[in-house]
């Protein structure tokens, strides 16, 4: 983790950093989209006031400071102020939506309160976790208040900052590397399993029938979906899988290779939702992806290089198939 990370004052330069370019993107998208001010001055502050609690967890400084009797108070504040800023003009207030953000976010934050860390403790967190997120729970709570205004992203950040921090401070589990910004190593071991995994993945598309080659998106929009995966997708994704659920499996298990399988396996499981269910082809194709960035995670010492791996090749994917 980069010395910046580790300080307070990294903290509030990143905060204002992405504050100011929030703000540049999201007025600058509206204007694009013709979205008018009572949809996207409201969803913009929602925006704005989520992304402090979204950082925290990457600055071990500032992270525990919450460990012990605030984080309850803090789960629920994360869970709750995003949702007040939206209704502040962009959707309705309603008062289930409200309560079923602070149980969520108090059935987290307990959870090691009151439940042993043991294996079917830890198994029943992360299906929780996966069911509240393939159940939608945040669909009904963030509807579409204007055509291009998706904050529905708001109910996935909440749900896996307050996970992260629970992991991470009431569970404490051992150090994966969560960080946003790879290494210089990160890069070079993600990389290199991108290129191993294209030619596998290549073939299996092939074979299932399961993408259909399209003209190359454009570099801009690549860009941003880079971005977008980097810091959002993939760093849950590599964090809940290869940084919690394969370090477990390894503990229970007493194999490394074991745990890179199951791991895979599961992590292809959840994609049998994937855009309609079942969807076998996704199961095979996430699970091979997920062998390629398990792999990098036990080369570099951090989920960070399976980032790396993981994102590189569904912006590929978005370039270059449908």
């Amino acid at each position: 983790m980069s010395a910046m990370a580790k300080t307070s004052g990294g903290f509030r330069a990143t905060l204002l950093i992405g504050w100011s370019l929030l703000c540049v993107i999201a007025l600058g998208f509206a204007r694009w989209k013709g979205i008018p001010n009572w949809a996207a001055l409201p969803s913009l502050a929602a925006f704005l006031v989520v992304y402090p609690f979204y950082l925290v967890p990457a600055f071990p400084r500032v992270r525990e400071q919450l460990a012990g009797a605030p984080l309850p108070g803090f789960l629920i504040a994360s869970a709750v102020l995003p949702y007040l800023a939206c209704c502040s003009g962009a959707i309705q207030f309603q008062f289930v939506s409200f309560v079923k953000l602070i149980a969520l976010a108090l059935a987290l934050g307990l959870w090691y309160r009151v439940l042993p860390a043991v294996p079917m403790v830890d198994v029943g967190f992360l299906v929780f976790i996966v069911a509240v997120k393939l159940g939608r729970f945040g669909a009904p709570i963030y509807p579409v208040p204007f055509k291009g205004v998706e904050i529905g992203i708001l109910g996935d950040l909440a749900l896996f900052n307050m996970a992260v921090l629970v992991l991470m401070l009431e569970r404490r589990v051992r150090e994966t590397g969560f960080g946003f910004l790879p290494t210089a190593n990160d890069w070079r071991i993600g990389l290199r399993n991108y290129f191993y995994f294209l030619p596998a993945g290549a073939l299996l598309a092939w074979l299932l029938h399961a993408g259909r080659l399209v003209a190359p998106s454009d570099p801009l929009k690549l860009t941003g979906y880079f971005i977008g995966f980097l810091f959002g997708l993939t760093l849950a994704e590599e964090f809940f899988f290869r940084g919690v659920l394969q370090q477990w499996i390894e503990d229970w298990t007493w194999s490394r290779r074991a745990a890179l399988i199951l791991t895979s396996i599961l992590f292809g499981g959840v994609h049998l939702w994937f855009r309609h269910f079942p969807n076998w082809r996704w199961v095979v194709l996430a699970g091979t992806l997920g062998w390629f960035c398990g792999r990098a995670r036990n080369q570099a010492g951090s989920i960070r290089a399976g980032m790396v791996t993981h994102t590189l090749v569904i912006t590929t994917w978005r370039a270059f198939l449908a």
